[in-house]
C-alpha cells in the first residue's frame, strides 16, 4: 500500500509539474488577469511589435525603416537597456511609436517573489516615462514566461499581458533567413494578429532585413498596421 501511495504521489507531482510548465509558456492562458495573443476583430489590422533594447546599433536603423514605410510599431523595451540608452528610447517616442514594458532584467518570471516583480515592472515603467512617453504601458513577459506572481501583480494593477500569435524568430531555421521570416508571417497572420520580431542585436540582422518586406507583403494583402493600444481599441464587441 505504501509503495502504491508513493507511486501515485510521484505521478501526481510529474503531472502537476508538466501542467505548470505548459501554463508558464502558454501564449493564451494565465491564472490571473487578461492575456492577449491577438485581438478579435474583423478588420484587416495587425500590430508589429519588437522586443528588447533599445540599442544604439539598431534603433536608428529600425526607425528609418518604419519611417520610410509610414508604420507605427510597439517596442517592448527592457529597463536595463533603456537606462543605458535613454536617448534611443526618446527617439522611439519622438517618432510616434508605443513603448511597452519587457521587465528590467529580462529574466524568466516564474517562481519569483512579489517584491521582485514589483521592482522589475515599476523601475522600467519609470524609465519609460522618462522618455516622454505618455500612453498606456502594456507588459510583455520575457520569453513569454509567467506563472502565479507576475499575472497576479498585473491583474491587481489592471495591466494587460501582451503576448503574440505570429513568432517567426522562435524557429531557428526560419529566423536565419529573412525571406523565410516573411513567408512565415504572411502564411500565419490573421486580422488582429500581434507579430513579434527581434531586431536590436547584431545576430538578428535577418529579422531587421525582413521588416520592410513584411510591411510590403501585408499591405499587398490589404492589412494596416496599428500599435498594440490601437489594436485593442479596435476589438469587436
Amino acid at each position: 500500500m505504501k509503495k502504491r501511495i508513493a507511486l501515485i504521489a510521484v505521478v501526481l507531482i510529474i503531472v502537476i509539474s508538466v501542467g505548470l510548465r505548459q501554463v508558464s509558456r502558454s501564449r493564451t492562458f494565465q491564472f490571473f488577469g487578461e492575456i492577449i495573443p491577438r485581438v478579435d476583430t474583423s478588420q484587416k489590422i495587425v500590430a508589429l511589435t519588437f522586443d528588447d533594447g533599445p540599442t544604439p546599433e539598431a534603433t536608428d536603423q529600425i526607425l528609418a525603416i518604419l519611417s520610410e514605410m509610414n508604420v507605427r510599431a510597439t517596442f517592448f523595451v527592457t529597463g536595463a537597456e533603456l537606462e543605458q540608452n535613454l536617448e534611443q528610447g526618446k527617439k522611439l517616442v519622438a517618432a510616434g511609436h508605443q513603448l511597452g514594458n519587457h521587465s528590467y532584467s529580462h529574466v524568466r518570471m516564474f517562481f519569483v517573489t512579489p517584491s521582485f516583480v514589483k521592482q522589475e515592472i515599476e523601475s522600467t515603467d519609470k524609465l519609460i516615462r522618462e522618455t516622454g512617453y505618455q500612453g498606456d504601458i502594456h507588459f510583455r513577459p520575457p520569453y513569454g514566461k509567467k506563472l502565479f506572481t507576475l499575472p497576479y501583480y498585473l491583474w491587481k494593477h489592471r495591466r494587460k499581458s501582451i503576448t503574440w500569435d505570429v513568432e517567426p524568430d522562435s524557429y531557428p531555421e526560419i529566423a536565419a533567413d529573412a525571406n523565410k521570416i516573411v513567408e512565415h508571417v504572411l502564411a500565419n497572420v490573421r486580422p488582429g494578429s500581434i507579430i513579434i520580431l527581434h531586431v536590436m542585436y547584431p545576430n538578428r540582422r535577418e529579422s531587421m532585413k525582413s521588416v520592410k518586406m513584411i510591411v510590403e507583403g501585408l499591405r499587398a494583402e490589404g492589412y494596416e498596421f496599428k500599435t498594440v493600444s490601437e489594436l485593442l481599441a479596435a476589438r469587436d464587441h
